[in-house]
C-alpha cells in the first residue's frame, strides 16, 4: 500500500489505501519506513509524502485487532516511534500534503514532517474518546505546545476534530490549501528546495530540532548558528551563492 517514486531529486511517497483511508497496519509501516530508507539511499534533496482517496491518513489500522491480544508496546514503541524518528532525521527537507482524516498515526506522520501543507477539508484532533484509548504519536506534545493545556484537553474529551482552516490559524502546520490545490502547491515547494541549497536547509533543520528538542536558549541557539554558518563557509553552494549575488544572476545549487 506504500508507493515511491523517484525523480529530478524528489521522493513521493503515497499512502495507497484509499478504500481504508489509508489506515496503517504493522505490515503498512514496516513498508513505509522500508520506503524512507529507499529515498534516503537514493540521496533525493527533498520528499513528499501525501495519500490517495479521501483522507490523508485516519490512523492505525484497528480493523483486525483484538484488546485482548494487541501488542502496543510493539506497534508504538517497536514500529511507529523508529518510523517518526527515521522521518523527523531525514537528511534532506520533507515535505507533506494532507487532506480529509489525519488523525492518530495520520497526525504523527505529519508532526514528523519538516513542512505540513492541510487541506481545508482536512480532519486534525483527537478521536479517541470514542474507543477508551488515549492521543498517541506526539499529539499531546503539538497540541500542548501549540494550543496549551486547555485547548489540548478540550479536543481530547469531547473527540472535536479542527479543520485545516482552524489548525493552520491554531498555529500547527504551515498553510492551508482548497482541497483541489494542496497537492500541487506541496509537491511544488519539494520540487524548489531540492533545487535550493539544501545543505544550509538541513543545517536550520537541525537546529529547529534542537531548539523544540532541547529547548535550546536564545544564546545557545545562537551558538548554533555561527557554527552552521561557519561549516556552511566552506561548501560549494554558499560560494555559488554568494558568487550569484554579485554577479546578479540566479545561483545554480548542487547541494554540497
Amino acid at each position: 500500500m506504500i508507493d515511491v517514486h523517484i525523480a529530478d531529486d524528489v521522493a513521493e511517497i503515497v499512502l495507497n489505501a484509499p478504500a481504508k483511508r489509508n489506515a496503517l497496519d504493522e505490515d503498512a509501516l514496516r513498508e513505509l519506513d522500508a520506503a524512507y530508507a529507499e529515498a534516503e539511499r537514493a540521496g533525493v534533496r527533498a520528499l513528499l509524502l501525501r495519500g490517495e482517496g479521501p483522507a490523508f491518513c485516519a490512523g492505525r489500522d484497528i480493523s483486525g485487532v483484538d484488546p485482548a491480544t494487541d501488542d502496543v508496546p510493539g506497534y508504538l514503541d517497536g514500529l511507529l516511534t523508529p518510523l517518526m524518528r527515521r522521518m523527523a532525521s531525514f537528511p534532506a527537507p520533507t515535505f507533506a500534503a494532507a487532506h480529509g482524516a489525519c488523525l492518530g498515526v495520520g497526525l504523527g506522520l505529519l508532526i514528523a514532517t519538516d513542512v505540513v501543507y492541510v487541506a481545508s477539508s482536512a480532519k486534525i484532533g483527537s478521536p479517541f474518546a470514542a474507543l477508551g484509548a488515549a492521543l498517541d504519536s506526539g499529539g499531546h506534545a503539538l497540541f500542548t505546545e501549540r494550543l496549551g493545556p486547555h485547548k489540548t484537553l478540550d479536543l481530547v474529551y469531547t473527540g472535536r476534530l479542527m479543520s485545516g482552516d482552524e489548525a493552520v490559524a491554531s498555529g500547527l502546520f504551515s498553510r492551508v490549501f482548497p482541497d483541489d490545490q494542496v497537492q500541487d502547491a506541496a509537491s511544488a515547494a519539494a520540487r524548489a528546495a531540492a533545487a535550493g541549497a539544501t545543505a544550509a536547509f538541513l543545517a536550520s533543520k537541525m537546529i529547529v530540532a534542537r531548539v523544540r528538542d532541547e529547548r535550546m536558549s536564545l544564546w545557545d541557539t545562537i551558538a548554533a548558528e555561527t557554527v552552521a554558518q561557519t561549516q556552511l563557509a566552506a561548501t560549494e553552494d554558499y560560494r555559488e551563492g554568494f558568487a550569484a549575488f554579485q554577479q546578479k544572476r540566479r545561483p545554480a545549487f548542487r547541494g554540497r
